[in-house]
Formats: C-alpha cells, structure tokens, sequence
C-alpha cells in the first residue's frame, strides 16, 4: 500500500483509477496498486515507481511536459532496475545487475559513462549531482561541481561521466546520500563526511563555508550515525538508538527545534527525544520520520498547501504526528519514506505472508565485506574457480572492503578471532592463498600514503592477521611490502596506526612484533651465513616498524616486554664479524674487506634501534663501531705513537689528569694509554683499568667536593654551587674516556644520572635509590588516606628553603595537591638543584665518548658500562680459567682455588683488582675476562710472590710446597703490591 499527501497532480498517480483512491484524515489518501510497488522516489519534478522491475515516471511540472501528465513506463530494454531516486530534473536508476541508467528531463534512458562494468549497490541524486557506490567501496560522482558537492578538489569543472572520489579511498562507505548541492557518506563504523554547499549549515561543521572535499562532521563523533538524509538545504541523521539530529536550513521549520533559525552544527530534535525513530528522510523544505513501535509518521517543515497533510498554510516547526487509516496500523508497516519537492510518500507492506517479502524495497546495501562463510566457499571451491578468483579479487584489492571486514557489533574495531579463524581456513587451499598474496600485494602497491580518516588504515591490522600464518617465502614479500607502505604513510596516518595498535589485544599486539622480528631475524640470519645478496633497506624498515610499536609499548604500558623485541640472530652476526676481522689480520683479502664493512654497515642500521639487542650485543657493537672509526681514522691521517699517552704518579692521579686536560691536546676519538712515572710496563689495557680505578678513589676524596655521598653509598652532584663549573666539565670528560676506552669509573651514580643522559626523566623510584629514607617519607605522604594527617605535616611548597614554585613558602601542601608536590619534589632533587653542574657534566661527557653510540644502550645498561655488573658469579671465574705449564688436577691449582674461595667478598675483590687493575666486572660477566694461571718453577719459589700481567689476565703462581705458603704470599700480594703487576 502506498499513502501519499501534498499537492494534487493526478488522483492515484496513474498508480490505479481514481475512484479506488482512499481519502484519509488531514488531507493523506492511499492506493492499493494491483502491481505492487517496490520501490519509489520523488524529486524536484518527477516521481518515479518501480514495479516488476520496471520504471514508470509521472512529472509533477507541467513546463516542458512531453506528455500528458499519465504515469509513462520507460523503455528499459532488457534491464530490470532495483532501485531509482529522483533528483532535481533527472533520476539515476539502479538495475540488478549493478549497471547505473540516467533518466534525463525527457525521459530518456542511458548508460552512465566511466564505470567501467563496475557493480553499484547504491545510487543518490542531487538537483545538479549523482553519485554511486560500487561493490567494492569506489565512490564515484558525476553532474555539475559549482559548491563542491562532487567531493573532487576546488577547481574541477564536473563531469558528465562517473569520477571516482579519491580522498575516500578505503572507507567502508555504508550509505551515501545527495541534497540540493551538498553531498554525504556514512562509513560503517558510523563515522560522517559531508562535501558541498554550506550556505545554510547544511554540513554540520559549525560554519557556512562551501567544502570541496570530504570532511569529517566531528560533533557526530560518538553518536553512532546509522543513517543520513540530506533535504534542498538541510540534513538529517538517525542515530542507533533512534535519536534524530537536524542541521543547514531551518527558515521552514525542517530542523523540528521549535524555531525557523538555522543550525551550523548537528542538534537533537526534542520533541522525538526517547521515540526510537527507526527511519528518518528529508524533502526540500520539510522532514518526515517514522517511529516503528507506535507506527507513527512525523512530519515538520514547510507550510505550503497539502506537504503536511494538514491542508493547512501554517508552518509547523516541531514533529506532527499523522493520523493513518486504521488498516496501515493493524495490517501493515512501514518500510520506506519519501520525501519530494513538495509531496511526501509513505511506501508499507504487509507484516506476513512471504508474497509481501518479495514485494519489499531492497535494503541498503553496504560494500562487500571479508566474511567467515564467503571463505569457507573458496576454500571448498563450491563455486567455480573463475567466480572465486573475481570474487578474491574484488575483496583483496580493496582497501575499503578489507577495512570493513570482520568488524564487531559495535563497527568500532576489529573483531581478531574471527579474522584469526577465518584466515586460518585459508591456508586450507593452497590455489586460494596463492591468488590471495598475489591480489594483496598488488592492492598494496596502489595504496594512497595518504589516506583519508581513520577507518582507511584498518587494513595494516588485519593484513598482519594473514601475513604471519603464511609460509616464509610469502610472509616475507608481504612484509616487506606492508612495512614499507606503512613507512610511506604520512605523520598524521602513522599516528592513527600507532593508536590502533596501543588498542589491541596484547596476544594480537605480541603476534604484530614477532611477525616483523622473525623477518628481521630471518634477513641477519642470511646476513650472517654470508649470503650479501640481501636488501638491507628491507632490514632498516622492518626495524623502524618495531621501533614504532616498541614506543607504542612503552607509552601505553602494554604488556609487552623488552624480551620480546630482542633479535638473537645479532649475536651471530657479531660473530661473523668477529672471524672476519681474524682473517683480515692474517692476510689482506679484498673480498674479505668488502664483507667486513658490509657487515659493519648491518651494525650500524641495528645501532640506531637498540630495542632490538640485549646488553652482550650492544657493547660488542659499540665496541665494534668505535674500533672501526678509529681504524678510519687512522687510515685517513699520520698519527704520532705517544698520541694520547697521558704520564701520571700514583700519588698525584687526579691533579696530574686534570693538568693534562686542561693543556687540551687529548684526541679524544683515540684510545688513552697510561704510563705511571717509575715503572715499567706497556698499557696493553691493564695499566688504565687501574688508572681508572685509582682516579675514582681520587674524586671521591677530591677536596673540592663536586660530588656528594648519600646515605645510600651512592654519589651525587654536590648542590651548594660552591665548585668551578669546569670542575664539572672535567668529571663528565673524565667519565666520558672511561665508557670511550671500555673501562670503569669507581663513582657510584645512581640511575637516575644515565637516564638524564638519554634525556630520560627520573621519578621517585629514582630518589628512592639515591636517599631511600626522604623517598619512603614522601611515599608515606603520597598513600596517606586522612586529610587531617596530611594537613598536620605542616608541609609547604620548598624543599631545603629553596621554592618549588613562585610563593611555595605560601603554599601548603594537601591531599589534592600531593602529587603535584612529590612530582616538584623529585625534579628539584635531580634537576633545578643542579641544573648548572649536570649541564656541564654532561657536555664534558659527550666531548670525552665523542661517538654518540653509547645513546643504545637502556639506562640500566649504560650504568652497567661505566661502572661495571654488580654480579660477582666467583665460580663462573675458575670455570673460565686457562692454565699454562700445569692443569686444574695439579696440587698447586686446587690450593689456589681452596685459597680464593676461602677469601670474603672484600678480598676477592682485591684479587681483582691485583689481575686485572679493577674490581669490576664486565658486563658480559667473567667469562669475557682473561683468567690464565702460569706455574713458575723458579727454584726461590718460597720467597717469591704471585705476579700478574694485568693487560694480558696473566697470573704467575710459584709451586709453592704447600697450601699455607700459597695463602700467606697471595694474601700479601693483593692487600700490598701495587706496582707488581706488569702491564
């Protein structure tokens, strides 16, 4: 049954004779057309009605007529249209098979130009535009572009052919709808673009400038738009739970907000506030609305003669409730609304019976999704291999139907179980997941790296979901392709993609780093076995997509460890480098050179993303990197052999050291070497280890206190001021050299000082460390629960009568404002109380390690560097001991080891620094150390005392005869021999 109201043009519309024609209240009459109509439309001056599949038009003008006002059927040919909608003088048909027809004012029929035989779903008209949406999410617009109402750029003239609308490009479009000369589309997830004229408002963005492209109604953000209505100058959304919004022209009272203003920005209509509307459509002047619960239809807007059916010349600016004949409440329901120029339609069927189901309008029909069941038909291959392969092309080499697929209920995200399952099934068919990878990295090429709204970028994480269950060879050219086009994406885009990926899951988030790891780990892994053949731009981007996600880890505090960014395979690599610089000191093999800085250039992509080492392979390539500079150095200039040779006296360490920094003649990309004024020996490491060393002892006992012991042992900046800022300087240059030249500083820093160094900020954690009693205080501060208590403290805003903030002394602190005290706290501590001597401090200490390459290592790591690991693991030592001229069974060994087990903790120690300079321990642990026991047969053994050649990790232990002999000398070697060792 078809009701309709407005002015008189023909009785039943041609529709069925006159006098079956049913007259209502307020002016509605009804017919019930033995060929049912499925469909219908009305614009500025036509109206058109789909029966049968076919199309049969009435002009509502009389100018211009051709014929003499009776419904015309068109001739269509073959053609059997699903849908048609009427614009301003034309119509757009929709026949289905997806083929678009234009009715021009003559009612003349033609093919619409440049689709290309692409499949339409939907079709809108404009008074002066069109527009269709294909199968696979292209939006293509024709007609004239006078406001923008195209979508295309500024300038374009129009186009009597179909224009595709690039910015849309991957947005999975779930409706689109024309008004006068502004246009709208509604994605999936309910997201709202409107384009055009904006004369009156009619976009919604808050102002009344034309837009000439998509732009995205932000105020309806949130409000899960699930349909769009666009009127001659006004708009109208429906929302999911049936709240209607209204915008643009309100001189007609079309808004319904009770007035004849017009709104800029989208506003609830009040009056159908809790209504549930289920439809809502716009005319020229006027907007209808139904509510399927009640079976009501509402109308406000325009007043002239019979819109409203109130055959009345008033406006009506709030909804107007219709009163239906009796049957359209009992036997019928309403499925479509059509608001024209100056008429209104309302299009309903009968609730049951499956001849009426037939008889209904088709839906609206959204792009082509990726679905469960649609791969569960190319994996059993029920169709035809060619149906399959258009229908894998059709999907796959869409951005827009791949970023609408598999979405949840809700269309806001991705729903990671179904994709996992369904891509799961997809590796059942080998032919199907073959075409599949190829139509995916061909749909890759052609994506725009600059998409257009967030809904364009779902792709890059589903498309991972697919890539990591492929096998190697297909995994990685995918990969390779996905991080690339990932890179390409402009600053804005990658930061949508990063807070995508701060939203998944933690197992997807965790799948996402192991599929660009294993690649990166697979391509060092070829590196390592030699095969040179590899792109290493493929490394660099798979390691700059890691680091993305890495920092998406750490910002969001995801569940998600160091550990799991760790690449292993670095390590091998390092050792191939290892046995290629062996071979290059052996004999001079060009091949071999060519390996070597091919290697070296692998070390230096993975430096600039440490994430990806642990601390064993960092310092090798620390270490590695800064021998090949100095090497480059060497080569490029004439050195002098004592360059760097810093003569020092024990006694006067820290005075001698200062004197020949200041003289300014240290090359400072050059290795240090030592010689202590009186002895002899060969700094081969050993002699500036315990330089180092005894230099560490010589700061902290320095009179001048630049450096402060806490109560926790550790050292700090000394805040009084009362120090040269050089002083500061040369500490840094000293600590500087130290991390340079890999040996270890006796300054215990806290943590907090390395992550100042990599510009990191230090928390209460940190000043927990440094003074653990302040720390617990201002914990027990930040956890009290009584705003009495709090207020007791008597707290204000200084710390040591220095204000934190102006009129701190002023300033009490309180339970609101604790935290914002705590956080000054810490800064004063680390920060503003020593502003001018960690500035300093630090810029000796980048002039004394010149190469930036310490920047990779973590704070715990560099500290570790600097200062050498805290774990003594005493066994790890004997098991890494060599020997020479005797073996571990011999007596003489087994009283040694007796011996040293025997020692505390201090005088182990000792021993280290007796072998070695110091008592530090490197970072990769003893078994980095160089421990070789060397028995002595001198025939004085009794009288003689151990020796050690620290540069070489060399001890010289007489035979002695029995355990007590070898106690008592190796006791007094390391608590009194300073100068034995040799170096």
């Amino acid at each position: 049954m078809l009701c309709f109201w407005g002015p008189q043009v023909r009785e039943g519309f041609g529709l069925e004779q006159p006098d079956k024609v049913k007259h209502g209240n307020s002016g509605i009459r009804s017919v019930c057309p033995k060929s049912k109509v499925q469909d219908m439309s009305a614009g500025r001056s036509f109206v058109g009605f789909i029966r049968d599949g076919k199309v049969s038009v009435l002009r509502l003008r009389s100018e211009d007529c051709d014929h003499d006002g009776k419904l015309k059927q068109l001739q269509l040919k073959n053609d059997r249209i699903r849908l048609i909608v009427c614009g301003g003088d034309r119509a757009v048909l929709l026949a289905y098979g997806g083929r678009v027809l234009i009715m021009d004012k003559s009612t003349v029929c033609r093919p619409l130009i440049g689709l290309d035989n692409r499949q339409v779903i939907q079709i809108a008209c404009g008074d002066h535009h069109s527009m269709a949406l294909t199968h696979d999410g292209q939006l293509l617009v024709w007609g004239e572009n006078s406001h923008g109402q195209l979508g295309l750029e500024k300038d374009h003239p129009g186009s009597p052919s179909a224009q595709h609308v690039q910015s849309l490009s991957g947005i999975p479009l779930a409706q689109i709808s024309a008004g006068g000369d502004h246009s709208f589309g509604l994605s999936l997830s309910g997201v709202v673009f409107g384009w055009g004229k904006n004369s009156a408002g009619q976009l919604g963005l808050g102002d009344t400038t034309d837009r000439h492209v998509p732009t995205v109604v932000n105020s309806l953000n949130q409000k899960q738009i699930v349909s769009i209505s666009c009127g001659g100058e006004h708009t109208a959304t429906l929302s999911k739970g049936g709240t209607v919004f209204t915008f643009g022209s309100g001189g007609s009272g079309q808004l319904g907000h009770k007035s004849f203003k017009d709104e800029h920005r989208p506003r609830v209509v009040a009056e159908l506030w809790g209504s549930e509307v289920s439809q809502v459509t716009c005319g020229r002047h006027h907007t209808l609305v139904s509510v399927a619960s009640s079976k009501l239809i509402y109308s406000f807007g325009c007043w002239i003669q019979g819109k409203l059916g109130n055959c009345k010349m008033i406006k009506k600016s709030v909804p107007f409730p219709y009163l239906l004949h009796t049957e359209c409440n009992h036997e019928y329901t309403i499925e479509k609304l059509i608001a024209g120029e100056n008429h209104s339609f309302a299009l309903f069927f009968k609730e049951l019976g499956n001849e009426s189901a037939k008889s209904k309008p088709n839906p609206i029909r959204g792009v082509l999704t990726l679905n469960d069941r649609m791969i569960d038909r190319w994996v059993s291959e029920r169709d035809s291999w060619a149906a399959i392969k258009k229908e894998i092309k059709k999907v796959f080499s869409s951005a827009a139907c791949l970023n609408g697929s598999f979405l949840k209920a809700s269309h806001d995200e991705q729903d990671f179980e179904l994709a996992e399952k369904a891509f799961s099934k997809l590796l059942g068919n080998e032919k199907v997941i073959s075409k599949v990878v190829k139509v995916v990295q061909q749909m890759l090429r052609s994506l725009n790296p600059n998409p257009f709204g967030e809904e364009s970028l779902r792709l890059y994480i589903l498309l991972p979901e697919l890539i990591r269950r492929l096998q190697k060879q297909q995994r990685t050219e995918l990969t390779e392709a996905l991080a690339s086009k990932i890179l390409q994406l402009n600053p804005d885009a990658r930061k949508v993609l990063e807070k995508y990926w701060s939203r998944l899951p933690d197992d997807c988030l965790k799948s996402l780093v192991k599929l660009f790891r294993k690649a990166s780990a697979e391509m060092i892994g070829q590196v390592s076995r030699g095969e040179m053949n590899q792109d290493i731009q493929h490394l660099e981007n798979f390691m700059q997509i890691l680091q993305m996600i890495y920092q998406v880890c750490c910002s969001a505090n995801r569940d998600v460890t160091n550990r799991d960014f760790i690449i292993h395979e670095i390590n091998d690599l390092l050792d191939t480098l290892q046995v290629t610089m062996e071979d290059l000191e052996e004999c001079i093999d060009f091949n071999e050179t060519v390996l070597k800085k091919y290697y070296i250039g692998i070390i230096q992509i993975l430096f600039k993303f440490p994430f990806a080492a642990d601390t064993v392979s960092k310092w090798r390539m620390f270490r590695y990197l800064r021998d090949e500079w100095i090497q480059s150095s060497r080569d490029r200039f004439i050195l002098n052999d004592n360059i760097n040779m810093l003569l020092i006296n024990r006694e006067s360490v820290l005075m001698d050291t200062l004197e020949y920094l200041r003289q300014d003649i240290h090359l400072f990309l050059h290795q240090l070497e030592v010689v202590f004024i009186g002895e002899n020996g060969i700094d081969m490491r050993g002699l500036s280890a315990e330089f180092f060393s005894l230099l560490s002892q010589s700061l902290l006992k320095w009179e001048k206190k630049v450096l402060e012991v806490h109560e926790s042992s550790l050292v700090w900046f000394n805040p009084d001021g009362m120090q040269d800022d050089s002083d500061f300087y040369y500490l840094g240059v000293i600590c500087g050299i130290a991390l340079y030249n890999h040996h270890y500083i006796n300054l215990d820093f806290p943590l907090a000082l390395y992550k100042k160094l990599l510009q990191l900020s230090p928390t209460l954690n940190d000043l927990e460390e440094l003074s653990p009693v302040e720390a617990r205080s201002l914990k027990s501060l930040l956890e009290e629960e009584e705003d009495e208590v709090v207020d007791m403290l008597f707290l204000d805003f200084t710390v040591k009568g220095q204000e934190l903030i102006p009129n701190g002394n002023q300033i009490p602190v309180t339970k609101s404002n604790r935290q914002k005290y705590l956080d000054l706290y810490v800064d004063f501590v680390f920060n503003k109380s020593v502003k001018n001597q960690f500035e300093h401090f630090s810029r000796g200490f980048f002039k004394g390690c010149p190469l930036d390459f310490w920047s990779m290592f973590h704070p715990e790591e560099l500290q570790a560097l600097l200062r050498g690991s805290p774990k003594y693991e005493w066994k790890e030592l004997q098991q890494c001991a060599s020997y020479e001229k005797c073996s571990a069974s011999d007596e003489l060994i087994k009283n040694f080891w007796t011996v040293f087990f025997e020692f505390t903790e201090e005088n182990k120690r000792k021993f280290l620094i007796f072998m070695y300079g110091t008592d530090r321990v490197p970072v990769e642990g003893f078994s980095k150390r160089s421990l070789k026991i060397s028995q002595s047969d001198c025939p004085d053994a009794e009288d003689r005392l151990p020796e050690a050649q620290t540069c070489f990790g060399k001890l010289i232990l007489p035979k002695y005869s029995d355990i007590n002999t070898l106690r008592d000398k190796l006791m007094h070697a390391i608590s009194f021999c300073e100068v034995f060792g040799r170096g």
